[in-house]
């Protein structure tokens, strides 16, 4: 169970700190515990419930009516209204407060309706890459626990394979070549599965080799499939130090291909690349890189 301080709530909800703090007087819509120093310290449920209440009020409910409702009555008037596709923080905030509650019908009704309304490229850009970045400052805070981060990995990564499915394959020789992998013990995925999907659907040819890939690896597919590009994410790996080595055992292996690297590891201060590597900071960097290598193919 989560341990939030009211920071942390402001952060997660975007309602502010002196805000919470009259609904919680007023409403007594929150039940915080005090330490032993005398500061308030919040729940999952509670971080649940303040989501929900923020998406009700944004909506044009009344505070005092809305902090009348139980949980289960919020829950299910949120659902009822989730009809506005351009309110990303609206759609962030139901989203995360079905993980809390490992609600995952609830969790799988809401992608499907956004990718439905908006489009699933664009869901995933608008409402899940953020979604993703809160879920990141409540894992450092330890606010999140590994059962609810699993929870939404898998659903998404099974909304990814299967958006990709749907894709018809583009012909091997009229389409540019890719080859996506995560190096040797790696395996954050979600990013790479939606590059992969992103090129697919751009009509792009893709080889996907998925998860903890040994570079020697590399030497045979190179010959085999001869690619142009290949792609990488490195959230944990290589270590710090050692991506500029990495990026050079990949060159050997496939010499003449475009390397893009992307991650947490490629953004570190200071870090040199050598020429034929590319490192998007943002995944929105990433499909401009695509069109620029569409345009440029055309020439």
């Amino acid at each position: 169970m989560g341990s939030f301080s009211i920071s942390d709530l402001e952060q997660l909800s975007g309602i502010k700190a002196h805000t919470i703090r009259m609904w919680e007087q007023r409403y007594n819509l929150l039940r915080p515990v005090r330490t032993s120093t005398n500061i308030r310290t919040y729940c999952d449920s509670d971080l649940r419930r303040l989501l929900n209440v923020t998406t009700l009020c944004g909506r044009g409910r009344r505070i005092s009516q809305v902090a009348k409702l139980s949980d289960a009555e919020m829950a299910q008037e949120v659902l009822a209204c989730c009809d506005d596709a351009q309110d990303y923080n609206q759609q962030v905030n139901n989203l995360l407060a079905s993980i809390l509650a490992f609600d995952e019908a609830r969790l799988d009704s809401l992608l499907n309706s956004g990718a439905s309304k908006l489009g699933f490229e664009e869901m995933m850009l608008r409402v899940v890459y953020p979604l993703l970045q809160r879920i990141g400052l409540m894992w450092l805070a330890e606010t999140m626990s590994p059962a609810q981060e699993h929870l939404l990995s898998h659903l998404l990564r099974q909304k990814l394979l299967a958006a990709t499915d749907a894709l018809p394959l583009s012909s091997l020789n009229q389409a540019s070549r890719w080859v996506l992998f995560l190096p040797e013990h790696e395996l954050h995925e979600l990013a790479l599965l939606f590059m992969n999907y992103a090129l697919r659907v751009r009509g792009h040819h893709t080889l996907y080799l998925g998860q903890n890939l040994p570079i020697s690896e590399l030497t045979s597919v190179y010959a085999a499939y001869q690619p142009q590009t290949l792609v990488t994410v490195l959230t944990s790996q290589p270590e710090r130090g050692r991506v500029g080595e990495f990026a050079q055992v990949v060159k050997a292996a496939c010499p003449d291909a475009r390397l893009v690297l992307y991650g947490p590891m490629a953004r570190q201060e200071g870090l040199e690349l050598p020429a034929y590597c590319v490192a998007p900071r943002l995944m929105t960097d990433f499909l401009t890189l695509i069109t620029e290598t569409s345009l440029q193919a055309k020439d």
